[in-house]
Order: C-alpha cells, then structure tokens, then sequence
C-alpha cells in the first residue's frame, strides 16, 4: 500500500535534480553528495509512493508519466518555499552574493577586476568558492562560472570569454633552449600537463595549427588547474598551453615569453556566467551579471580581441580544435 505520509525532504531534492537533468550524476554534483546517494534516495521515494519516477534506459534516463506529474508539483512547491523564504530572510543575506568559479579565472581575472564591482555596489558583500563541480545555484551559491559548451539544464548560461590557447615559457627557458625562433624548437622541451587527456588534443592542435608534424612529444610535469601550470612556466619548468586572457600581467611583465603571439589555438569551450533561470532576476544576480559582462567587453574593446575573446591584442589563425 502506497505510503500517504510526505516523503523526506532530501528525497525530493534529489528527485527535483535528477529530474530536471535527467542524470543521477550530474544530480549529484549540482548537490556535492554521491551518484548512489541520489539513487537510493529516488528508490526510496518510488517505494514511498509505489511507483516508478524514472525508466533507466541504457545511458539516459526518461520519466514515467508518474514522474512527470511529481516533477510538476515538487518544482512548484519549492518556487512557492524559495519565494517565501527569500522574503522571510533577514535584510543582511541579501547583501551577500556568492559566485562559485573556477580558480583560475578567479585568480587571474575576476579578483583583480573585482574592486570595480565593490566600487560600483558598495553595499554588496561578494562572496567566492572555488571548486569545479556547479554547485546549487538554488540554494548555496547565486552564480556560477564555469568552462564548458554553456549547456546545462534549467539554467541561464552567457559566454564571457572565449577558451583559446598558446604556448608560454619562461625566458630563462627559451634562453637554455638556444632561443625559439620556429614552433618545431617547443617540440624538445617539456610540455607542462602533456599527459592528460585534454591537453594532449589541444597540444597536438596547436603544432597542426603551426603546420609541424610531430610523431613524438616530451611531456613535462603535470598539475591540476591552469593557474599552477602557468606558475610552473614562470619557474622554468616546461611549457604551458595556456589561455593568454589570464596571463597577461606575465607577459607583459617579462616573467613569460609569448613566442608565437599570432598562432592562438581555440577550443570547442568557452568560459560562462551561469545562474538558475529561476532566480536570474534577483536585484543583486543581475547587477553582477551587468557589471561582468560590461567588463568583458570593455577589455575586449581595449584589448581588441578577435571574435569576443579576450587575447590581449593578439591576432592570427585560428583552430577549432
């Protein structure tokens, strides 16, 4: 017999998540706990009410018609608690804005910009996390900025900047080297994360773009995010295929040589402003929203940046890789 009682809360978020990205996984990374943990939440939730919320086809998921009717209701009381509670809360919560990012971006572009928006809304408290994962744009975090092609469901995603790489190095390096004067003279030095998946593809996208033929490639340390490996390049420890929109400073400093200013490989991503389309409107999301996307195109006035990306006055060919 079907259990009238409410179901638990964590039931229904897990099923609203999974729901509307028709993904147990990516249900559990919009609320930081495990894929298992979502699914044995929507098994207790279809042995709660007697039926089956979801068919688990083969790599995708559908809802039943039964899941279709309960994704409608439980949407629409938790807009109906969302609203009130964003009544009820205390004055002071609204003056906090909490922008989850990707550290690089956050390090090497949103910080040093970020005083133009406290200037701008001194009576806004910003907030940052750095993490990979979306997070709950719902809930714990207003805004998010993440890589990737802007798709994610049930949400509003603007491009800011465009995902293009080129190679850096150290001068220290370039001089050990015997100075870099042609792409192929980058070939025999150590490339900075050759090793991963991704960067092995842009790698090899970048020397076709060059037009040299490579059969072999001397791979260097690895490290997890951009802004390490870009650090390691400054201490002379290889290559780094990196976004030049966030290394500007270095550059421009002397502490990084650009060799091939005009060889700027671009990528099937993209950096995005991301919030839930449910809250997009909120007075203190749509003023960061405004002041984000004004500065990225006045630096892409400034810098004069090729089809919106900002490159820092580079031009030339370009790849889709």
């Amino acid at each position: 017999m079907m259990d009238k009682r409410l179901p638990p809360l964590n039931a229904l978020r897990a099923f609203e998540a999974a729901a509307r990205h028709l993904s147990f996984t990516r249900a559990a990374d919009e609320l930081a706990v495990t894929q298992a943990a979502v699914s044995y939440q929507i098994r207790q939730l279809e042995e709660h009410i007697g039926r089956d919320l979801f068919r688990r086809l083969t790599r995708r998921l559908e809802l039943t018609a039964a899941g279709v009717e309960l994704q409608g209701a439980v949407q629409d009381a938790f807009d109906r608690i969302r609203s009130t509670m964003y009544k009820l809360t205390d004055a002071a919560e609204d003056k906090v804005l909490t922008v989850t990012t990707l550290s690089t971006f956050a390090s090497h572009w949103l910080v040093p910009r970020l005083g133009h928006f406290q200037l701008r809304h001194p009576d806004l408290a910003v907030r940052l996390d750095s993490s990979v994962a979306l997070g709950d744009l719902d809930g714990r975090f207003d805004i998010a900025i993440r890589a990737g092609k802007g798709q994610w469901p049930g949400t509003r995603a603007e491009r800011l900047i465009d995902y293009t790489l080129t190679p850096v190095l150290s001068p220290v390096l370039a001089e050990r080297a015997g100075g870099i004067r042609h792409p192929s003279d980058l070939a025999g030095l150590p490339l900075l994360d050759y090793d991963q998946v991704d960067d092995v593809r842009y790698w090899h996208g970048w020397f076709a773009l060059a037009g040299v033929a490579v059969d072999r490639l001397r791979g260097g340390p690895q490290y997890d995010v951009q802004s390490i490996t870009g650090q390691a390049a400054v201490m002379g420890q290889g290559v780094a295929l990196v976004c030049p929109a966030f290394f500007a400073a270095d550059i421009v400093s002397g502490r990084l040589v650009q060799p091939f200013p005009d060889l700027i490989l671009s990528t099937e991503r993209s950096y995005w402003l991301v919030s839930s389309q449910r809250r997009a409107e909120e007075p203190k999301i749509k003023a960061f929203r405004d002041w984000i996307l004004s500065e990225v195109a006045a630096c892409t006035g400034q810098c004069g940046a090729l089809g919106g990306v900002l490159n820092i006055g580079l031009t030339g060919p370009r790849l889709s890789a």
